[in-house]
């Protein structure tokens, strides 16, 4: 789980829906579980919930998953969700990845 801790700001790398077994689940909803799963693990390490990030940055294979990922996503951050960006690549480090996501949280807020 890459992060770093710059002042008051914890950027969270991208995180990927790899389970530990090196498995990869079927579908855009729940690879976006996985991923939100992770991030919200780093997140608790630093003492911090969902309503500490200010950012999020989707990257999506297919245009076609915006809705399965938006559906995860809105089951489990805060409303309103923090500012965000959605960037359909050509391709992640894995071919079985349709989701990557990355965020930027405030640690004051903890």
């Amino acid at each position: 789980m890459a992060r770093s801790a710059q002042g008051p700001t914890l950027y969270v790398a991208g995180q990927t829906p790899a389970l530990p077994d090196g498995s990869v689940p079927d579908g855009a909803e729940a690879q976006t579980r996985v991923v939100l799963d992770k991030l919200e693990a780093i997140l608790t390490e630093h003492g911090l919930g969902w309503s500490a990030v200010v950012r999020v940055t989707y990257y999506l294979c297919d245009l076609g998953d915006a809705p399965a990922m938006r559906t995860a996503v809105l089951e489990r951050l805060p409303d309103p969700t923090p500012t965000s960006t959605l960037l359909v690549v050509k391709g992640l480090v894995d071919s079985r990845f349709l989701v990557e996501i990355d965020a930027v949280a405030d640690l004051s807020a903890a």
